[in-house]
């Protein structure tokens, strides 16, 4: 049977395409042989459940330990002590049993005698399994970020009071949180007075960061399409490789539903090569759909502690004095943003993409913007023409509009985007970059003109007391440099309040060094 590119739940060998999970989790089973407690934390679909499982049977197979993976994804609604601490001893014996290690599970008698004390149910238990076990116990816990309330505080409190007493009664050798988030983000505001050590040196604070798992290199997204290869002689292109590593920096999801969406749906046709243009028309297919996973992303986007990161580097502005380390850590558990060269930006090509136009969606399909009015007989986008459009827009309905968002500071970058995106769907993209503190959002519009590819660079300035015209013409300059392109466009945006329209739209050009850069007010 010919495998395939796997886009839901754990990789199995047998039906998956996939890459050796331990390659990607080296340092968490360093860690789970020397006995370490620690939390395993990664964003959504990048592979932990089948990287716990791998470990699981790679430590049981090597007769020094018994490993039980548990999935705590019933716990989800169970924020209430006394039903949290029935349904996780539920997972746990589930987990025995799928083990062939049900003799090791307490008695139900014992066990309905220790959950009428809750808050110490989790201890009997997972001590009394370690009693009766020949060999050390390691315990993987899967999802263990999904359960709410008074049963997450009773669970963290419980495992510390083990791990604390390890030397006292029977305990578990290592112990593996994991999820998609930090253990300090498991408890809610309201109830970190009950939790005290959250934040300090817990047992699962064992290392300077969370353990996290390794994204596929360049060199894998290779070796996994090459298995495709092998089972249907159907060959990816060098340059759909580089491709989907690009649009994906290795995300394990994103690069299998990429490749599934190529090969299962746009080219079935197995003496047909996949090539870079069919992976990007995948990446559009991905996002318009808003698959699963996207999807996910989508719903994270709308959280205060997302937006307070994410809301700045739209808008290229400097991050808020109150801007906690806490809410980056945050966000950088969920894999939505990545630290390179020293600055904060999206993790990837296609979150770059996604965020914005998520945010934009509906605003996008409300607007009345068509192509046609802007292209011109030879089929190339007017510019000039375009951004005369977009003033007029914004300041009849634009800045009322962005007013609307819930991004309020990136709100005037997001409409514009909406106004582009809406003007070159299904004849082009708008390719974007932005980074926290960058200073800048680059906009670059690419029009297809029969074969080729037209360019429009933009990039977008807040109009600032502390930096004049003439330095952002310069970073348009450098922006164009770096293109290889000589035209480009600045688009500033005036938001004080005082000052009339008359004085707010315009629109010049600077000329200097070979470079034409053409200034939009707006």
């Amino acid at each position: 049977m010919t495998r395939w590119f796997n886009t839901g739940g754990p990789c199995l060998a047998r039906e998956h395409y996939m890459i050796p999970p331990e390659r990607r989790a080296r340092e968490a089973l360093a860690l789970l042989e020397q006995g370490r407690w620690f939390s395993l934390v990664s964003g959504r679909q990048t592979g932990k459940t089948t990287v716990l499982q791998s470990l699981a049977r790679t430590v049981t197979r090597a007769g020094s330990a018994r490993a039980f993976w548990v999935d705590l994804e019933s716990a989800r609604a169970e924020p209430e002590l006394a039903s949290a601490m029935r349904t996780i001893l539920d997972c746990l014996a589930d987990a025995l049993r799928h083990e062939g290690a049900a003799s090791l599970a307490p008695e139900a008698v014992q066990v309905n005698e220790w959950l009428s004390t809750p808050a110490t149910a989790l201890e009997h238990y997972v001590s009394a399994v370690c009693a009766a076990s020949d060999r050390p116990v390691v315990l993987l816990l899967d999802e263990a970020d999904v359960i709410t309330g008074r049963g997450m505080v009773s669970f963290l409190t419980q495992l510390r009071a083990l791990y604390l007493a390890r030397e006292r009664r029977p305990a578990p050798h290592c112990v593996v949180l994991s999820g998609v988030r930090a253990v300090r983000d498991y408890v809610v505001d309201d109830m970190r007075g009950h939790v005290a050590w959250l934040g300090t040196a817990s047992p699962f604070n064992v290392t300077v960061e969370n353990v996290g798992l390794a994204a596929f290199t360049e060199a894998e997204v290779a070796e996994l399409c090459a298995q495709h290869t092998a089972e249907t002689t159907q060959r990816f292109e060098a340059d759909a490789l580089a491709r989907v590593y690009a649009l994906s920096r290795g995300h394990p999801w994103l690069v299998n539903a990429l490749c599934d969406q190529c090969t299962r749906r746009d080219v079935p046709d197995r003496t047909v090569a996949v090539t870079a243009t069919h992976v990007e028309a995948a990446k559009e297919t991905l996002i318009l759909e808003r698959r699963t996973h996207i999807d996910s992303l989508v719903a994270r986007l709308r959280e205060e502690r997302v937006r307070r990161v994410l809301d700045p580097m739209i808008a290229g502005s400097s991050p808020p004095d109150d801007l906690l380390d806490d809410d980056v850590a945050y966000v950088v558990g969920l894999g939505l943003i990545r630290l390179e060269g020293g600055v904060w930006q999206p993790s990837n090509a296609i979150y770059r993409e996604v965020i914005p136009r998520a945010l934009t969606y509906m605003k996008q399909t409300s607007l009345p913007q068509k192509t046609a009015w802007c292209v011109g007989a030879d089929g190339l986008l007017d510019a000039p023409k375009l951004m005369a459009g977009w003033q007029t827009f914004w300041r009849k309905d634009g800045h009322l509009a962005a007013e609307g968002f819930f991004y309020k500071e990136s709100g005037p970058h997001l409409m514009l985007m909406a106004f582009l995106q809406r003007i070159v769907n299904g004849g082009g993209r708008v390719e974007r970059e932005y980074a926290l503190g960058k200073g800048a959002l680059d906009l670059l519009l690419l029009w297809r003109v029969g074969e080729a590819e037209q360019r429009v660079a933009i990039e977008v300035k807040l109009r600032r007391a502390t930096e004049t015209e003439d330095e952002a013409v310069a970073q348009v300059e450098g922006y164009l440099d770096t293109l290889g392109m000589r035209e480009g466009w600045l688009v500033i945006f005036d938001l004080r309040s005082t000052t009339p329209w008359s004085e707010r739209i315009f629109t010049r050009e600077h000329t200097a060094a070979g470079f034409t850069v053409r200034v939009v007010g707006c």
